[in-house]
């Protein structure tokens, strides 16, 4: 599956989907990061998203770090480069504000693919293993 990213951009942002226990998809943009070794959440966003009852807005973040890491949830489904995996773990953040996105896609995600970054085609490809 190939899932188009904006070479122009700073870092790969790609769309992807998160399905909440009531069934409701809920579309939004994720960095990928292959320095992340797990899945990290902005906790403003699961907030938002009902996942979370509150963003822990009293966490602060380490000298020369972007988020800090505070808790761990299971998402119902979610889907990345058009694959689906029910019953991921991510990592619950606090994300520096600027940053404007939902979470940081890591290695857990992908280490279950064969992923391929096509820069001149701004495109990730993602394929199962066979």
């Amino acid at each position: 599956m190939n899932t188009i990213f904006d070479k122009t951009r700073h870092h790969i942002h790609i769309e992807f989907f998160v399905t909440d226990a009531k069934g409701e998809k809920w579309s939004f943009d994720g960095i990928l990061d292959t320095g992340a070794p797990r899945t990290e959440f902005n906790d403003a966003f699961l907030a938002h998203a009902g996942f979370i009852s509150s963003s822990q807005d009293k966490v602060s973040l380490k000298e020369g770090l972007q988020t800090q890491k505070y808790g761990k949830i299971i998402l119902p489904s979610i889907e990345i480069c058009g694959h689906t995996i029910e019953k991921f773990e991510v990592m619950v953040s606090h994300f520096e504000k600027s940053w404007g996105v939902a979470a940081l896609i890591g290695l857990d995600f992908f280490r279950q693919f064969r992923v391929t970054i096509d820069y001149k085609a701004g495109q990730v490809i993602a394929e199962p293993f066979i």
